[in-house]
């Protein structure tokens, strides 16, 4: 499969690769920063859906 027909989390996926890979970036470094991002978007994602419920309580009324 050609990177550019690839789904949008596997073409980041390898940005991301490339851009830690690129300036050398210590492996625990990186995963110790990426489980950083990765809490800070499940939280983004879990926020995004405690609105989508209130606004739809909201509707609702």
């Amino acid at each position: 499969m050609a990177l550019e027909n690839a789904p949008d989390h596997i073409k980041l996926a390898v940005d991301l690769i490339d851009l830690l890979e690129g300036n050398q970036i210590q492996p625990q470094t990186a995963i110790d920063a990426l489980k950083i991002v990765l809490k800070d978007y499940e939280k983004k994602l879990s926020d995004e859906s405690a609105i989508e419920k209130i606004s739809m309580e909201g509707s609702t009324n």
